[in-house]
């Protein structure tokens, strides 16, 4: 794959905890290189290094070793404030548990990436009207988590991932609090933000959800297992 495609890099990346007296090596040396618009799962059994991987991509953590690049910044030796700077301008997250505001409405918390990004009220909501239409839910812009279903809570999610315009979109389980046939919904809903020019990265357990994804990387014991495009 060549370098100058690739907006995520990682080289020989390398992540230990220490646990008391003993260093537990998690990640093994990963190298990944991502291209923009790709659509890959992240898949591996629990102590695999997954999550921990997932949380260097995201910017929330930063390897024992090795270098990141994300759209040709290495963000592998930035500080807590740099990372967050990277996290809200690059990257759209997308959780299991969807972490809305519960007393902000969808509007407000799909504007709210926006404020830290210092854009103006006016801008900020219709920027965010826009993401929520997008996302099918133009008429519920106006209420409040409780107020909505699952999927439509998760789509909200989506939307304010979506707001910033990001580099990448992680999503971790994001149809883990989902029944069947919203998980389908959301899972299209992927499929279009991807057609859209959006570089997708699904981390998950659940085979049938990773098949969405178009190359699915497996990790087994901090190393890369396997990597498979279709």
């Amino acid at each position: 794959m060549t370098e100058n495609k690739a907006i995520l890099q990682l080289r020989d990346i390398k992540r230990d905890f220490k646990l008391g007296a003993q260093t537990v090596h998690v990640l093994k040396g990963i190298n990944l290189d991502i291209e923009k618009n790709q659509y890959l799962a992240l898949m591996g059994p629990s102590g695999s290094g997954k999550s921990t991987l997932m949380n260097l991509l995201g910017c929330l953590d930063t390897p024992t070793y090795g270098s990141y690049k994300l759209n040709g910044t290495d963000v592998s030796s930035l500080n807590d404030n740099q990372l967050a700077e990277i996290r809200n301008k690059e990257i759209g997250f997308v959780f299991q548990t969807f972490n809305l505001l519960p007393r902000s409405t969808a509007l407000d918390n799909v504007a709210l990436p926006l404020v830290y990004a210092g854009m103006g009220k006016q801008e900020r909501l219709e920027r965010a009207s826009e993401v929520l239409a997008q996302v099918g839910l133009a008429d519920r812009m106006d209420h409040k988590p409780n107020q909505l279903s699952g999927g439509q809570r998760q789509r909200v999610a989506i939307a304010r991932a979506l707001v910033n315009r990001p580099a990448l979109i992680l999503a971790d389980e994001p149809t883990g609090n989902l029944d069947s046939k919203t998980s389908l919904e959301i899972m299209k809903l992927f499929d279009d933000i991807q057609a859209a020019g959006n570089t997708v990265i699904l981390v998950t357990h659940e085979e049938d959800i990773a098949q969405y994804a178009k190359r699915i990387i497996r990790l087994v014991d901090g190393n890369i297992d396997s990597d498979i495009t279709k």
